[in-house]
């Protein structure tokens, strides 16, 4: 009992870390912005507001708290939560050999000794190599990243004079939306298509500019393997496009507020189940890791990076861990309802300010990322990997047709019924289905004990 109500009080105070954390996100681009609008009047002499200078201020602020913070904290902290979480998984301690004035600190001095190892390792490089190739190979592997990252809609809009200490700005006219997005485009889900594919060159490349055998090999599986998986990655999302109406993923997350079934509301995991499993696989596939780690063997130390050493292996692993995140935020905006608290959301919208509401909003987006971040770890670490010919068959025979599937059943029950009921009731039934067959499948009897097993017993 100690230990569960200990539990619960982490969790609380993890969440209103997050709280807490997102709010100083927001006053950091609100006052961000509106310093970038006084240095834009006083050097064009006019005092007004000018709602670029806003914008653009508001945006240099998310590129250091999102891209930097958010993102590239967080992949650096998932390398020491894999290692303990596998450590618990396999009841091994885990890393626990570097303390900082004797104390382990949950592992979180090894980010410290993995950047030094990185950095102080010897360059070794082949002769045979392409040069500038091999050299651009880890940066196109982890710009797309960032890319990526950039047009996730953490945290919803609010106006700049809702930001405590700049409720002035209302008086003259500043009423730019400071939202903590990085960049907000028209095309949405498009640009992230365009950007997931270009992945595939930095490890494409990795192998083939490295002049190793065993690294080309790594690099045509890597390609093959993710070229295959963005037909049905790209296909499972067309069903979010027809339901929500939209391309923009900020617009999406607004849509996923409005109930449809009653008080329920209209959550792309309950709208489109079939096309969460579908991009949940085919997204994993494309980070490359177990049980799709096909391009690398670690028991061999071979893959598309094996000519690669210091910070340039550095990046291509951090790029892997870096993709977690940028699922975890994609599948949170898209299915999970994005910066919606869920519940309780009418009482919070009373009973706290624009200001709070959004931060407790933004904190309930990064602990739906935190959820999905560890589903992937424990996935990673609890199934075992897939042959070459299996991963080709649950692309192009069971993801790629369901993926159509979905597409047609989404666009029927859209014809039929526009409110979006109908393809409600649709997928509460899918998931009943899903649910009913999980269970069934794992209350499968065991299989019956072989003669040798019958000898063994007792009385043999």
């Amino acid at each position: 009992m100690n230990r569960f109500f200990g539990m619960l009080l982490v969790i609380a105070a993890t969440l209103a870390g997050l709280v807490v954390l997102s709010a100083g996100f927001y006053l950091a681009a609100g006052w961000l912005g509106w310093g970038f609008n006084a240095l834009a009047g006083w050097i064009t002499g006019s005092p007004g507001v000018s709602r670029a200078a806003v914008y653009y201020g508001a945006s240099v602020a998310n590129v250091l708290t999102l891209l930097l913070v958010v993102l590239m904290i967080s992949s650096s902290l998932l390398t020491v939560a894999e290692r303990k979480w596998s450590a618990l998984i396999q009841n091994r301690i885990g890393a626990n050999r570097i303390k900082v004035f004797g104390s382990a600190l949950g592992g979180i001095p090894f980010l410290a000794a993995d950047a030094l190892k990185m950095l102080t390792k010897e360059r070794i490089e082949t002769t045979g190599r392409t040069r500038v190739l091999y050299e651009l190979a880890p940066m196109l592997a982890f710009a797309p990243v960032f890319a990526l990252f950039a047009i996730i809609p953490v945290g919803q809009g609010i106006e700049l004079n809702q930001i405590p200490g700049l409720a002035g700005a209302a008086a003259s006219g500043a009423v730019e939306q400071i939202a903590l997005q990085v960049s907000r485009t028209d095309t949405g889900l498009l640009y992230l298509f365009a950007i997931a594919s270009l992945q595939v060159y930095g490890t494409a490349l990795a192998g083939w500019a490295s002049n190793n055998k065993l690294a080309l090999l790594g690099g045509v599986r890597a390609s093959s393997q993710m070229i295959s998986y963005e037909v049905s990655l790209g296909l499972s999302l067309v069903g979010t496009m027809i339901a929500f109406r939209t391309l923009r993923l900020e617009e999406m997350v607004v849509a996923q507020g409005n109930p449809v079934l009653g008080p329920v509301p209209a959550l792309g995991l309950l709208l489109q189940p079939i096309g969460f499993l579908i991009f949940f696989a085919s997204a994993f596939a494309e980070t490359k890791r177990a049980p799709f780690d096909l391009p690398e063997g670690e028991s061999e130390i071979v893959g598309y990076f094996v000519e690669y050493s210091g910070m340039k292996f550095g990046l291509l692993f951090l790029a892997e861990f870096a993709e977690i995140v940028v699922l975890a935020g994609v599948i949170t905006a898209v299915f999970l309802g994005g910066w919606h608290p869920i519940l309780f959301e009418g009482w919070l919208r009373q009973n706290l300010t624009p200001f709070w509401f959004a931060a407790v909003g933004a904190g309930a987006f990064i602990a739906k990322m935190i959820v999905m971040m560890w589903l992937q770890l424990t996935i990673r670490w609890l199934l075992p990997r897939f042959r070459f010919d299996q991963i080709q068959k649950l692309c192009w025979k069971l993801l790629l047709p369901a993926a159509l599937v979905n597409v047609f059943v989404t666009g029927g029950a859209l014809l039929l019924d526009p409110s979006g009921q109908l393809l409600a009731w649709i997928g509460v039934l899918t998931i009943v289905v899903i649910a009913v067959l999980t269970a069934a499948v794992g209350r499968a009897p065991a299989p019956a004990a072989g003669h040798g097993a019958a000898h063994a017993a007792a009385g043999h």
